[in-house]
């Protein structure tokens, strides 16, 4: 930052961070003008943040992550929530309005700091808990077009409507599960542009040990199609694309991953991670069956993201 309103200066060496210092030549005062800093205050270099959010983008643990490449686990914290939060308001800016035909919406649980019984037993806040990942993809594209983590209530529900409200423009189909809630948050949120229909499972009975299968998939008995609103296609009403996809969240983020202490310990963290996750999905990750990215499908961008290519539009466009 310039110190004086002369333009008369000259080099003054460097401080010791490596920043070139000035000094006015005519009031004697010096200054230093930084290089850019991508990363905020972070000195963690490009390549090596790079690096880091490769490998969690592919399944590995904060813990992995700091054995293999020798950067502290704070630092890897820290770097997913900046940049996470910046990939938050990148989705929510870029995906914004699309025209669309069949959405599909589920939720997928997970947990924060601890499991529900232990936070009712212990008394804690709601920042920890079941933590319930709405989402919201396009079936053809499979673009991820909203998302929101939050307790599987209504008033969740309707933020997540209406996210995916300001995400979509026209008529369109929705499907989603059973969840009660979807009707009345879809009727205010979209009710006017929308065929809505709801799929709904019967599962057969639990046997056995229920701690043996507690994580095992239940047995589909039958299937049951609830039309809520609108003139919804029967050959379309599906939300087996959407379960997929969160296959696909559970394998690459290590944090949904059941059965670890991988878990997140901050709602914050899990959010930032989360949104990390979604853009790269979106922009970075080639889809096995389309063979390219949803962006690319759905004409956000041109070409299929690397890493790099997002941490550094992340740094350049939303700081």
């Amino acid at each position: 930052m310039i110190a004086c309103a002369h333009t008369e200066k000259k080099k003054h060496g460097r401080d010791r961070r490596g920043n070139q210092q000035y000094r006015c030549t005519v009031c004697g005062k010096t200054w230093t003008e930084a290089d850019p800093k991508p990363l905020g205050d972070m000195r963690i270099p490009m390549d090596r943040a790079v690096m880091c959010l490769r490998m969690l983008l592919e399944g590995n643990s904060v813990r992995s992550v700091e054995r293999l490449t020798g950067t502290h686990r704070d630092t890897i914290i820290d770097l997913v929530v900046l940049i996470g939060q910046r990939c938050q308001r990148f989705l929510e800016d870029t995906i914004h309005r699309l025209p669309v035909r069949e959405v599909q919406a589920d939720e997928v649980w997970d947990f924060v700091g601890c499991k529900q019984k232990t936070k009712k037993r212990r008394g804690y806040g709601e920042d920890c808990g079941d933590a319930y990942c709405f989402t919201a993809i396009e079936r053809n594209t499979k673009l991820l077009l909203a998302w929101h983590l939050g307790k599987r209530t209504p008033d969740a529900t309707e933020c997540f409507t209406m996210k995916l409200k300001n995400a979509t423009a026209g008529r369109f189909q929705l499907t989603t599960d059973g969840f009660g809630p979807y009707q009345r948050a879809v009727l205010v949120a979209v009710g006017g542009r929308v065929d809505f229909a709801q799929l709904i499972k019967i599962f057969a009975p639990v046997k056995g040990n229920a701690a043996a299968v507690r994580y095992s998939p239940g047995k589909i008995m039958s299937t049951d199609t609830r039309v809520v609103m609108g003139n919804p296609d029967s050959d379309s009403v599906c939300t087996s694309h959407v379960e997929r996809h969160n296959l696909t969240i559970r394998t690459q983020v290590r944090r949904m991953t059941r059965l670890t202490n991988a878990f997140s310990k901050k709602w914050e963290n899990h959010e930032a991670a989360l949104a990390l996750f979604f853009a790269y999905y979106n922009f970075c990750r080639v889809h096995g069956t389309l063979k390219t990215t949803p962006a690319v499908e759905a004409g956000l961008t041109d070409h299929a993201w690397s890493v790099k290519e997002l941490l550094e539009t992340m740094a350049t466009t939303h700081p």
